[in-house]
């Protein structure tokens, strides 16, 4: 059992080495990216269409160009990074509202109480979905990140992930950890039928892959991150990665004012108002994953409106997985190890597969003909 859901969970970390680098390289690459096929974000105008839902931020929507492109792989120790995130492509979206936050365990304990929800990891496996595994085998837990007590080579995932029995969205970590004094900190150990859930509860939905990196861009355009093109403008850090020799016990250096997961909100606000769109968890995103998807959009031509992703999954490393987007980086991203903290990159998920590094935030529409443009509306 450990192991199948180990070797799920592994497909969806697909996480790359990233280069030490410094602010001549990260401006150098600045410069060629301004001519790789970034045009101006051209935000809807006018504001937004009444008072913010509680928690929430308005997102204007527009047009933008969407995806990564080969300059960021300079920015890594192996290739990959932005394969499946090229072409860059010119995407159109409406209007929405978007949580500022990541869903906190306070907000999803108020699902729980509410319905008796029980999630994905909460429930053991059964025989007819691991007809192979022995029957003790099957019991409810999920995947955990487990630091390693020396230095590893990086090859290979199983070394620092483990399934632990009893470990779920109330005991992120497993039987033995619990909730107090993380009531503010993003709920974790959530699958991706779990989010869905809460998100249809709240009358909202989870954001598709293209609202999730419109809203996250802020208004700006092709930056490497969230809030430009340098990793730590001014020194500082700006969101909640992984410092230090990764994946050694204590070999997070807390730099960033973090030693793994932090409570929500601990750094600025991107220019739309969002927190935390990079690093700290990883986020669910309602499309479908396939690799090929970004290139499909491009020979369309014109402007993808409203994209809503594939109408099935296909990732040719694993098949016969269903998986789904994640977006964002997590607490776990290094520049040893993963760089999908920045802006324009994909991860994807097994979608029964949950961690205590992957959450997500949720999108409520807007009204009719707001934060929209009669093209967009005719664009399906």
């Amino acid at each position: 059992m450990a192991g199948a859901l180990l070797v799920c969970w592994g497909v969806a970390l697909t996480l790359v080495i990233m280069r030490g680098k410094n602010r001549k390289a990260e401006a150098g690459i600045a410069r060629e990216r301004s001519s790789s096929g970034f045009l101006p974000t051209v935000a809807n105008p006018g504001p937004a269409p009444g008072p913010a839902p509680q928690g929430m931020a308005w997102i204007p929507g527009g047009e933008f160009s969407m995806g990564s492109d080969s300059t960021a792989e300079s920015l890594c120790s192996i290739s990959g990074v932005t394969r499946d995130a090229q072409p860059v492509h010119r995407v159109y979206v409406d209007g929405f509202w978007m949580d500022a936050t990541e869903v906190t365990n306070e907000e999803f304990q108020k699902f729980v109480t509410a319905t008796g929800y029980k999630t994905v990891a909460e429930a053991a496996p059964t025989k007819e979905e691991f007809p192979t595994v022995l029957p003790e085998l099957l019991t409810a837990g999920s995947t955990v990140f487990t630091a390693t007590p020396q230095r590893v080579p990086l090859n290979n995932f199983a070394q620092w992930w483990r399934f632990e029995p009893g470990a779920d969205w109330r005991h992120p970590t497993g039987p033995d950890s619990n909730l107090q004094g993380r009531e503010k900190y993003p709920v974790v150990q959530v699958a991706y039928e779990d989010a869905a859930a809460y998100a249809k509860w709240a009358g909202k939905r989870l954001p598709t892959e293209a609202e999730w990196e419109f809203a996250a861009r802020g208004g700006l355009t092709g930056k490497l991150y969230a809030w430009g093109d340098e990793l730590k403008p001014g020194g500082k850090f700006q969101a909640n990665i992984y410092e230090g020799t990764f994946p050694v016990q204590d070999g997070d250096t807390g730099e960033d004012g973090f030693k793994g997961l932090a409570p929500v909100a601990q750094y600025a606000p991107n220019p739309y108002g969002l927190y935390d769109v990079a690093g700290n968890v990883w986020e669910w995103c309602s499309d479908w994953y396939r690799e090929d998807t970004y290139a499909a959009q491009k020979a369309q031509g014109g402007v993808a409106r409203n994209p809503q992703g594939p109408a099935s999954s296909l990732d040719p490393e694993e098949p016969d997985q269903p998986k789904r987007i994640h977006r964002g980086g997590s607490f776990l991203c290094t520049d040893q190890y993963c760089s999908r903290y920045m802006v324009g990159t994909r991860g994807k998920g097994e979608v029964r597969t949950a961690s205590n590094h992957l959450g997500f935030r949720c999108v409520r529409e807007a009204p009719p003909d707001a934060g929209s443009t009669p093209a967009s509306r005719t664009g399906g």
